[in-house]
């Protein structure tokens, strides 16, 4: 997968696809609700799994049954199409 820097319409392009993402701070970042802390922690562990099989590391914030999603790609230092495919498959959970 590529890692590119992908330009402002890009990234707008691909938040299209993904709805209750948004671009805030430099990252596409979406917050989960869970019916309790043990469901989102399960939900988290998942996200972490999936992502170290990409090689590619969310933020993620755990909180009392939230959890909030950060992608960007440091080696490019902005958003690239391997936070789409990532986004993308948190999406199927």
């Amino acid at each position: 997968m590529a890692r590119t820097k992908l330009s402002d319409e890009q990234i707008a392009g691909g938040l299209s696809g993904l709805p209750g993402w948004s671009y805030q701070n430099g990252q596409i970042t979406k917050e989960y609700a869970f019916e309790s802390y043990a469901t989102g922690l399960a939900f988290a562990s998942t996200v972490g799994y999936m992502a170290d099989k990409l090689d590619h590391h969310p933020d993620l914030f755990i909180g009392y049954r939230k959890v909030r999603v950060s992608l960007n790609t440091h080696d490019v230092n902005g958003i690239s199409e391997l936070d789409f495919e990532l986004a993308s498959r948190i999406e199927l959970l």
